[in-house]
């Protein structure tokens, strides 16, 4: 029930706050001292309320219309009671703050100056009055609390906006995985029982009518079933084990569909091999850093360097992006130092704010020309 009379995205922050405002309102108009008749004090609270709920449910014109009004009022009612009414000029203030456009706050400002001035006119018949006074840092309080309640909800908007995007692509990377295995399945195990398929409805043709040739057709169907049972068995081995070159090639096409440029430099041949742990390990973290990258560099080139110093294998993974670590913080970088500090190896990030990030993975090498799986 309450959430149809105050809105209920609002409720937890401001509901305490807005009730005892209105309720510090109502005690000191009907209880002012000033002479003015009961009907016209309830006649201001009325319309007083009636444009607080009217800027509080709407984001349009009518928002504006409100605060407008509420302002104008609070200036007339002001020369009666006094400037302290002024001071509610925060609510609308904090209210135009969430309009839908910068025009209407723009035009809810010009309001609250109005308001001030309208004030010192009916007071002290001076428009200007009120620059001499503390009423002067109240009005640019209040026209500072709009610009900041609008950036704050801009950032809200933009940080809900985000947490979508993100959820869009954490669910776009597990299709093109459903999808890559998919094919997977469709260009090798697929093609070898359909090659079963119809050496068996042969076979069952060819039972009564020529033994021999439906004996044979049985000894290949045997060879074709052991064939497939090895694919099974190796796609499951290519699904725990991680080829670092499918990975960044996985990594281009993934990076090219949101508009990143991806260079790979490095040369299969002239690097040492790896053991099975240590490139899928490699890999994954590889996959980590390229999320990071799609997700928070708001990057247009990305660079995959693999290379060696003698003693260790390196894999240097750049961006020429925002360069902010701290968006990223909770998302793949410890796992990175994790698998690296598993094969003795390090992660080590560094970024530059405007000019992108570089994320150094790096594996000892040992005599056998080996990497350490340990």
């Amino acid at each position: 029930m309450l959430k149809k009379i105050y809105p209920a995205d609002q409720i937890e922050r401001y509901l305490m706050v807005d009730v005892f405002i209105i309720m510090v309102l109502v005690y000191r108009v009907l209880f002012h001292e000033e002479d003015v008749l009961l009907w016209g004090r309830l006649a201001f609270l009325l319309l007083f309320l009636a444009c607080y709920y009217a800027a509080l449910w709407h984001r349009d014109w009518r928002l504006l219309c409100a605060c407008l009004i509420g302002c104008m009022l609070l200036a007339v009612m002001g020369s009666y009671f006094g400037n302290w009414l002024l001071l509610y000029g925060f609510v609308f203030a904090d209210l135009l703050g969430r309009a839908s456009s910068k025009g209407m706050i723009a035009g809810g400002m010009a309001g609250i100056v109005a308001m001030f001035a309208l004030f010192s006119w009916l007071d002290a018949d001076n428009p200007a009055a009120f620059v001499a006074t503390l009423g002067l840092p109240v009005m640019v309080a209040q026209l500072a609390l709009s610009i900041v309640v609008h950036t704050r909800e801009n950032a809200s908007v933009l940080k809900e906006k985000l947490a979508l995007a993100d959820a869009h692509l954490e669910r776009y990377i597990k299709e093109e995985e459903r999808s890559r295995i998919a094919r997977d399945l469709h260009d090798t195990l697929g093609q070898t029982l359909t090659m079963i398929k119809l050496k068996s409805e042969l076979t069952m043709r060819l039972v009564d009518k020529n033994p021999q040739k439906a004996k044979d057709e049985l000894h290949d169907i045997l060879n074709n079933s052991r064939h497939a049972l090895k694919q099974v068995r190796e796609l499951v081995s290519d699904m725990k084990f991680i080829s670092l070159k499918k990975e960044i090639e996985l990594s281009r096409d993934m990076l090219g569909k949101v508009g990143i440029e991806l260079a790979a430099d490095w040369r299969r041949e002239a690097m040492p091999p790896l053991s099975n742990v240590a490139e899928t390990m490699l890999s994954i973290s590889v996959r980590e850093a390229i999320t990071n990258i799609m997700k928070h560099s708001g990057a247009s080139r990305c660079t995959i360097v693999l290379c060696t110093d003698g003693e260790h294998y390196i894999v240097k993974v750049s961006d020429n992006g925002n360069g902010n670590l701290q968006q990223g913080a909770g998302n793949g970088i410890p796992s990175m130092k994790e698998r690296m500090f598993m094969l003795q190896g390090e992660a080590n990030l560094s970024a530059t704010p405007g000019e992108g990030t570089i994320i150094v993975l790096q594996v000892p090498l040992i005599s056998n020309g080996r990497v350490s799986s340990t």
